[in-house]
């Protein structure tokens, strides 16, 4: 979005993309302005002034969505001004700070460019497959977005709605000091020998595994009370607020895989501690530690470590001691110590090997 310099009185700035696409195809524009409820008509500068924003910051906001710059091409349309005018509202009403704020627009940007180019390849694209010889994608997409849009809108619109009253409500049930150390249980779930797949499997199948493996974890996750943070192919990364449910995730992600036949054979690391959670994604040494134990781990096996083993435990979910127990029938996992080993950035981990108590 930044330019040098504003548009010269009386010139007209030539037509482009944000998103570097064509440029000048006419229906492509037709369908761009279906999308976006309005023309293009503004150059950065013009969008900018008329949103009352400096050039600087609406550049910020603009590339932190995930935009390229336009120079001073004609491509921002009054949804850009008000857009630009409501986040810079935000900032001057003292809600967000400027810093926050182009946080706000990179983590909605990055969001939903993913949203979109999922439900572009996965299901708009094959629906707009001429049906008949003679017809054009072009004549088949605008009418389908024209019909497929609103309802999508307030779909998204509602599942935000239902993420955000789910993510306060996790937020006002814990008090600040809670909040500040707060400590839960981070899960990761590996495919075994997944680099050797890509190489021969075709593309396409391996893209069906891939979208199947993490359709099937990320169900997973939601049904037993986890929350699935991201998915990497072959690697899926999930928190949950007390070690009975991350134990029950990794184990139920352990046994479905192991059932089906078209899937690699799967390891899972849980770790319990602090975490720091930036953008919907979380770091720190329990995050490393957890990705250290899914590296180790054997195949179709659980590894977690001290902490969360002492979680466990203290929910009464394990026994202390399988030897000194006398009855072991009110506990749902078991708990078997393995060797001790040197972690690279983590010191000496004590892995314990986790299943499901028969």
């Amino acid at each position: 979005m930044a330019v040098d310099e504003p548009d010269t009185p009386g010139g007209e700035a030539a037509s482009a993309s944000p998103h570097g696409g064509p440029e000048d195809d006419p229906s492509a524009l037709r369908i761009e302005e279906l999308i976006l409820g309005s023309p293009r008509q503004y150059t950065p500068f013009q969008a900018a002034r008329a949103a009352g924003v400096p050039m600087e910051l609406a550049s910020r906001f603009w590339r932190a969505m995930g935009f390229a710059d336009v120079g001073q091409a004609r491509a921002l349309t009054e949804g850009d001004v008000l857009a630009l005018r409501r986040l810079s509202g935000l900032v001057e009403a003292g809600l967000l700070s400027e810093s926050m704020a182009v946080q706000v627009a990179r983590s909605a940007g990055q969001t939903t460019a993913r949203l979109a180019d999922w439900q572009v390849d996965s299901f708009l694209e094959s629906l707009t497959d001429p049906p008949e010889p003679g017809m054009t994608r072009n004549e088949v997409t605008y009418p389908l977005v024209q019909l497929l849009l609103p309802e999508l809108e307030e779909f998204l619109v509602y599942v935000w709605r239902r993420q955000l009253a789910a993510a306060t409500g996790r937020v006002v049930q814990n008090d600040e000091e809670e909040m500040v150390d707060r400590r839960q249980a981070i899960g990761f779930a590996d495919l075994v020998g997944f680099t050797r797949l890509t190489r021969r499997l075709e593309d396409e199948e391996l893209g069906e595994l891939v979208e199947a493996f993490e359709t099937t974890a990320a169900d997973l996750v939601a049904a037993h009370g986890g929350r699935l943070i991201k998915a990497l192919g072959d690697e899926v990364l999930y928190v949950a607020e007390d070690a009975g449910t991350a134990a029950e995730i990794g184990m139920r992600l352990i046994e479905t895989m192991g059932n089906d036949n078209t899937m690699p054979e799967l390891r899972v690391g849980i770790a319990f501690g602090t975490m720091t959670t930036r953008m919907g994604d979380v770091f720190g040494n329990t995050v490393n530690l957890a990705s250290r134990l899914t590296s180790i781990a054997p195949k179709d096996t659980v590894l977690v470590d001290d902490a969360f083993r002492s979680e466990l435990t203290a929910a009464g979910d394990a026994p202390e001691s399988e030897k000194e127990s006398e009855d072991l029938s009110g506990f749902r996992f078991a708990l078997q110590p393995l060797y001790r080993r040197p972690v690279r950035g983590l010191g000496i981990v004590e892995p314990w090997l986790l299943t499901r108590r028969t």
